[in-house]
C-alpha cells in the first residue's frame, strides 16, 4: 500500500478488511483467551451489589489514565477529592477537570447505549462533545489537520500521518464504521474482533480537530456493553495502552502503511485479555475487602450496617453528608461522632487541607494503585 504521510488519507478502506484477517489461526486462538478473561471478569462484576460503583472506582482509573496517554495528568489525590466533590470545580486543576469529563463521557455514552441500542453518530458526537466540554462538530472539510511527532520524541514535528479530509469525506467514512459495527447481518465478525477492527478505523479517520483517542478508548468500553460482553464501561485498557504506548502506535501505524491488520488486531486482543485479567483481579479484591470490612464493622459498631458499607466503598473520599443522607442523621455532632468511631475501627482514615477534613478509604485506594 503505497502511502504519503503528506498527504490526506482519503484512501483508508472501508471496512471490512480481507476475510483472510478474521481467519488467521493465531488471530482466532487470541480471541479465545481474551474473551474468556473478559466472561470472568463480567461475572464478577455481577457479584458486586452495586456495580454502578465501579464508575467512581475502576472507571475513574481508566478515566485518569486514558486522559494521561494525550499528556494530560492529575494526582489521585486531587481526583479522588473532586469526585467525592469535596473540592469546589474553580479550584480543580485543568487535569482534574479533563479526567471528570472523560468519566462523564463514558457514563454518557453508556446511558446512551442503554437507550439506544446501539453506537450511532450521535453516540459518537455526544461523547467527544463531553469530553472536550465543546459544541464543536467533525473536522470541517478544509482544516488542514496533521498528525506530528511529539517534542520529546526523535525528528519531532515530522509529519507522521494526515488524516482524511475533504467534502464528506470523514462522513461517509465514519458511516461505514458505524454500520459495519451494527449490522451483525452484513458484518458477521466477532464483536471483539469488530472492536479492534473499528478503533483502527476510528483513529484512522481522526473525525475530530482533537480528542479522538479518548473518544476511541471510551467506544472500545461502549461496544463491548452494547454486545452483552460487559456489564458496566470498566475495563481498565487504557493501562495496558499506557505501558505499551510504542506498540500502540508502530501497530496502528503498520495497518496504514501496509494493511497489516494481524499484529494491531493480535495487540488489542492481548490488551482486552490482560486487561480483563487487571480488572477481574480488582473486582475481586474490591468484594473481598468489602466483605472483611463489613465483619469487622459490625463487630465494631453497633450502627454499622450493608448500606453504609456499601456507601464507603462506593469512592474513596468519603463525605460525612453521605452518611449522614443514608442513615437518615442531620446532626453534625451525631455524624462527627459516627466519623470518629470509623476512623478508631480503622475503616477510614482521614487528611487535613486548612480547615477541610477527608475522610479516606484506604484500604480501597491500596486495592485500587495495585
Amino acid at each position: 500500500m503505497a502511502y504519503d504521510r503528506s498527504k490526506p488519507f482519503n484512501e483508508l478502506p472501508l471496512l471490512p478488511p480481507q476475510k483472510a484477517v478474521e481467519e488467521d489461526i493465531d488471530v482466532l486462538k487470541k480471541l479465545v483467551t481474551a474473551a474468556r478473561a473478559l466472561a470472568s471478569t463480567n461475572s464478577n462484576i455481577h457479584r458486586l451489589p452495586n456495580p454502578t460503583m465501579l464508575v467512581n472506582t475502576i472507571a475513574l482509573r481508566e478515566a485518569q489514565t486514558s486522559t494521561a496517554i494525550e499528556n494530560i495528568f492529575t494526582t489521585e489525590d486531587e481526583l479522588y477529592k473532586a469526585v467525592s466533590e469535596t473540592v469546589r470545580e474553580e479550584h480543580m486543576t485543568p487535569g482534574t477537570k479533563e479526567v471528570l469529563r472523560y468519566r462523564e463521557a463514558l457514563w454518557e455514552g453508556f446511558n446512551l447505549i442503554k437507550e439506544n441500542g446501539k453506537i450511532d453518530m450521535d453516540c459518537i458526537l455526544r461523547t467527544f462533545r463531553q469530553i472536550k466540554d465543546s459544541t464543536a462538530g467533525l473536522r470541517p472539510p478544509q482544516t488542514l489537520t496533521v498528525i506530528r511527532r511529539g517534542q520529546s520524541e526523535f525528528r519531532s514535528g515530522e509529519i507522521i500521518y494526515t488524516p482524511p479530509r475533504g467534502e464528506g469525506v470523514i462522513e461517509a467514512k465514519l458511516d461505514n464504521m458505524i454500520s459495519y459495527l451494527n449490522d451483525d447481518g452484513k458484518y458477521p465478525t466477532d464483536p471483539l474482533l469488530k472492536m479492534c477492527i473499528a478503533h483502527y478505523q476510528f483513529e484512522a479517520i481522526h473525525p475530530f480537530s482533537d480528542g479522538n483517542g479518548r473518544t476511541g478508548r471510551i467506544l472500545n468500553l461502549l461496544y463491548l456493553v452494547d454486545k452483552g460482553l460487559l456489564e458496566q464501561p470498566v475495563l481498565y485498557l487504557s493501562k495496558y495502552i499506557m505501558v505499551h504506548k510504542d506498540d500502540y502506535y508502530h501497530h496502528l501505524s503498520g495497518v496504514t502503511q501496509r494493511g497489516s491488520w494481524k499484529p494491531w488486531i493480535l495487540y488489542m486482543l492481548e490488551a482486552v485479555e490482560k486487561t480483563a485479567e487487571l480488572t477481574n483481579q480488582l473486582v475481586i479484591s474490591i468484594i473481598n475487602q468489602m466483605e472483611a470490612t463489613l465483619a469487622h464493622g459490625r463487630s465494631k459498631i453497633k450502627w454499622y450496617n450493608k448500606e453504609v458499607n456499601e456507601l464507603i466503598f462506593s469512592q474513596p473520599y468519603i463525605r460525612p453528608k453521605l452518611v449522614g443522607d443514608l442513615l437518615g442523621v442531620t446532626s453534625r455532632t451525631t455524624l462527627t461522632k459516627y466519623f470518629g468511631e470509623l476512623v478508631e475501627a480503622g475503616i477510614l482514615g482521614y487528611a487535613k487541607d486548612g480547615r477541610d477534613v477527608y475522610y479516606i478509604n484506604n484500604d480501597l485506594i491500596q486495592i485500587l494503585r495495585g
